[in-house]
């Protein structure tokens, strides 16, 4: 199995940044996509941004521009750093990635998710 531990959340003044980290660990053969997702109060959970294995990437309008995901291959570690934090992006931040574990004899793809890391922005 594979486990997913985000930190770096927290609160944040409008304007302020963070900076998000998710390491993966376990019985891993290989990670292709990780990406970060999140979930505010009342509403359903949205991607926030992904990044291939080869590292290519993909954001969410609301955060282009403002956002940034990166990836540390040899240590199966996420970031995303986030600038311009304005109040709607707080929200409950979770970490996703698609890996290939052991299962038996066999490497099956999988998708895991992390518990989650809070990320409030107010004054």
């Amino acid at each position: 199995q594979v486990q997913l531990v985000e930190s770096g959340g927290g609160l944040v003044q409008p304007g302020g940044s963070l900076r998000l980290s998710c390491a993966a660990s376990g019985s891993i053969f290989r990670i292709n996509a990780m990406g970060w997702y999140r979930q505010a109060p009342g509403k359903q959970r949205e991607l926030v941004a992904t990044i291939t294995g080869g590292g290519s990437t993909n954001y969410a309008d609301s955060v282009k521009g403002r956002s940034t995901i990166s990836r540390d291959n040899a240590k199966n570690t996420v970031y995303l750093q986030m600038n311009s934090l304005q109040p709607e992006d707080t929200a409950v931040y979770y970490c996703n990635a698609d890996a290939y574990v052991l299962k038996g004899l066999t490497w099956s793809l999988s998708d895991y998710w992390g518990q989650g890391t809070q990320v409030t922005v107010s004054s």
